[in-house]
């Protein structure tokens, strides 16, 4: 069958890296929070509270996640490049929508939330799911390696909203009529369309019985795995022992993405060292850190886990996350510690998402991959909506800049690490009989 392999593997991968890069948009939240959370009475154009922007960020994470499980499914019947190319356009319209809409609450909650978690949700999979299947050789590497973009990409967006041309959000106020963040909308809505829909082109599943030249897959004995379908996955234990992993791994890493900017803002200035507008960029910076080593993150624990092990691996990431975690709220008191906490805590959160796919396709079989990991995902979802609305409802409750008001979510996610790393070290893969 290798003769019938018609495009080099590695093509795969810089299309599954483009797609990636664009859907990372939804990991810039933070830098239209600091915008839309202006008070009307202090000059705001949207006076959202902290808990609307994040019930907006947590709507575009839960409904990607659930998306994902249909888009695992359609991708199965209708192959990968129509998914891929549905998610381009959906979530390119559901910004473009947000930006010529989206002045008020409902209707950014509707666009970007609902529509743009929902293009991402579509995408996603397909990288995974055909990396995977190019790739049995290096499946912990490759699929940390083609969601590298997500996390890379979110650095991307982060820097030309708010820093680079001067900021997006600031020369662009008032294109088309329209507000900074509005504007700002509208143009990464564009960008996200086409960069997705070329990227779709290579999304291609490899000929039937492909194997990599000198490559042969391990003999799968009695109580190895083999492909089992999602109905038979939802019967083990192993699936809800990992949904809970999942959870919360990926808690911290959401909550942080969320407030990092707001919290970095109220815990530079409680010490007096800086003003506001320095504190403002000092955030900006560790937010742009926080993704540029998500997007590592994603490459090197996969190239670790292929090494050590998933499980030894995983067990690692939630018990690093979890202590930072605990530490993060004295940390980030200071530039440099706010630095360098975002980046360990990027760099670990990064990694479940090399991680977890890679245990789905080790503990289910690659055949089905794009389907079961839809599932598994959902974890991610419930993450999604727990994770921002804990730090956003402490937040409002504290009213103010007061930064004791991060304590307690840096606390209830640090916890949830902690027993994420507990129950790694129960996990055992699946006895099943091929069918």
């Amino acid at each position: 069958m290798q003769e019938k392999k018609t495009i080099n593997r590695w093509v795969v991968v810089v299309g599954a890296v483009l797609i990636q890069l664009c859907l990372g948009a939804i990991y810039a939240w933070s830098v239209f929070t600091k915008k839309i959370t202006i008070p009307l009475d202090e000059g705001g154009v949207y006076g959202f509270t902290a808990m609307q922007a994040a019930a907006i960020f947590s709507a575009a994470l839960a409904t990607f996640a659930v998306v994902m499980v249909l888009a695992g499914r359609m991708q199965a019947k209708m192959g990968p490049r129509p998914i891929a190319m549905a998610g381009g356009i959906v979530l390119g319209l559901g910004y473009i929508l947000g930006g010529f809409l989206g002045k008020t609450f409902a209707m950014q909650l509707v666009c970007i939330g609902l529509i743009g978690g929902a293009g991402i949700g579509l995408a996603y999979v397909v990288p995974i799911a055909v990396c995977v299947k190019w790739f049995p050789d290096r499946k912990g590497m490759i699929t940390g390696l083609a969601v590298a973009g997500f996390g890379f990409g979110a650095t991307l967006w982060v820097k030309l909203g708010g820093a680079w041309f001067g900021g997006l959000l600031n020369t662009c106020d008032g294109l088309l009529g329209l507000p900074g963040v509005q504007a700002v909308f509208v143009i990464y809505g564009a960008i996200f369309l086409v960069g997705i829909l070329l990227g779709s082109t290579v999304m291609i599943d490899p000929p039937a019985g492909y194997k990599p030249a000198g490559w042969e897959p391990r003999t799968v004995s009695a109580s190895g795995a083999v492909d089992m379908g999602s109905r038979k996955m939802l019967r083990t234990w192993q699936f809800y022992s990992l949904f809970l992993i999942f959870t919360g791994s990926t808690l911290a890493g959401l909550m942080v993405i969320y407030c990092i900017r707001l919290f970095g803002i109220d815990a530079l200035q409680a010490k007096g060292a800086v003003d506001a507008a320095t504190a403002a960029s000092i955030a900006g910076t560790a937010m742009a850190w926080y993704a540029i080593l998500n997007g590592l993150g994603r490459i090197v624990w996969g190239a670790v886990s292929d090494k050590t092990g998933r499980k030894l691996a995983l067990f690692l990431i939630c018990l690093l996350q979890g202590l930072m975690m605990l530490a993060f709220y004295r940390v980030g008191a200071t530039p440099i510690g706010l630095i360098a906490g975002a980046c360990i805590i990027g760099f670990n959160f990064g990694g479940n998402f090399a991680l977890f796919p890679a245990v789905t396709a080790s503990f289910w079989g690659n055949k089905n991959v794009g389907k079961n990991y839809g599932w598994v995902f959902l974890a991610y979802g419930v993450a999604g909506i727990s994770g921002p609305f804990i730090a956003g409802y402490f937040k409002d409750a504290a009213k103010g800049g007061d930064v004791n008001a991060w304590s307690t979510p840096f606390l209830i996610a640090g916890i949830a690490c902690l027993a994420s790393a507990v129950l790694t070290l129960l996990l055992k893969a699946p006895k099943h009989k091929a069918a």
